[in-house]
């Protein structure tokens, strides 16, 4: 019907947990290096400003490529810091208004926002929770990790109740239903994986997989522990770049699969949750209409 569209909105990636040391950062800046040579285009909000790995990496991206007179994919990136206000209810009502600040900043122009949040609970932390249309915890597999989730019989590695983090996911996604009736797709990533089949793995799994049913949410294999990734961050590169920058590191069967542990976490983003019939689709230069919110396209026009 003539006259009738939708407000476009970025569709919005968040990175986060209460631990550190998890790879939130490294994983969420591979994603966005990743959907912007798909040809996306993607915005970033850095919420950790004090330890601002996020901030960090991307300067240092900036400054390789002016260095070496290459051009590589940056995102507009914006970062937003704790307030400093006295009160507890002018800081939060202070920090709420520079993230929605951020994001209407960002959103209009891009197809994607991710947004890398702090390690721990803070104000900061549940109000980027809550803006998620798709929430990624990566966790290192084990149960040390995986007692952020859920607190877990010690015989049996039967779940026994979730933990505070689950709990503050469950309020994230209401708060995000009573904003915009959106709905949060939650995704537990599982970082660190050995190339063994020992017997923690098969339990941290199982277990995982009984949770993830009882709490609604979706595993994905994440990164391998592999060097390459702490090496590259210093230059801000990524395994998606690391041929063009010209670096001339040896590009062994490790970097070819760590590419591809890459490329699967953005195929699953962009598949959706399990009987869904939409699929995240890029949102202009196709010679179609715009999308409703979301950037979200029907599955059949999913690149």
């Amino acid at each position: 019907m003539a006259g009738i569209g939708f407000e476009r909105r970025a569709h919005v990636i968040v990175f986060g947990n209460e631990k550190g040391g998890s790879g939130k950062s490294t994983a969420a800046m591979h994603v966005i290096v990743a959907l912007m040579r798909e040809g996306y285009r993607v915005g970033a909000i850095d919420l950790d400003a004090r330890q601002a790995t996020l901030t960090r990496y991307l300067e240092a991206r900036a400054a390789f490529a002016a260095a070496k007179g290459i051009a590589l994919p940056l995102p507009e990136a914006l970062a937003v810091g704790r307030s400093t206000a006295d009160r507890r209810s002018e800081a939060d009502a202070e920090e709420e208004r520079a993230l929605a600040e951020a994001l209407a900043a960002l959103s209009p122009a891009n197809d994607f926002v991710v947004i890398d949040c702090p390690g721990a609970d803070t104000t900061l932390s549940r109000l980027g929770h809550a803006r998620a249309d798709t929430l990624i915890t990566p966790i290192n597999d084990s149960f040390v990790d995986f007692s952020m989730l859920a607190r877990v019989d010690p015989d049996d590695h039967a779940v026994v109740s979730p933990s505070v983090y689950s709990e503050m996911v469950w309020e994230a996604r209401k708060a995000r239903f009573l904003r915009d009736r959106g709905r949060l797709d939650w995704i537990v990533m599982r970082n660190r994986l050995g190339a063994a089949e020992a017997r923690n793995k098969k339990d941290v799994g199982a277990t995982l997989e009984a949770l993830a049913k009882r709490i609604g949410f979706r595993t994905v294999r994440g990164f391998g522990e592999r060097v390459i990734f702490r090496e590259l961050f210093l230059q801000g590169l990524t395994l998606m770049d690391a041929k063009e920058a010209g670096l001339g590191l040896p590009f062994s069967m490790s970097h070819v699969a760590a590419r591809q542990e890459v490329r699967s976490l953005v195929a699953a983003i962009r598949k959706g949750p399990p009987g869904d019939v939409w699929r995240i689709g890029r949102a202009s230069g196709e010679g179609t209409a715009s999308p409703p919110p979301g950037s979200l396209a029907p599955a059949g026009d999913a690149a």
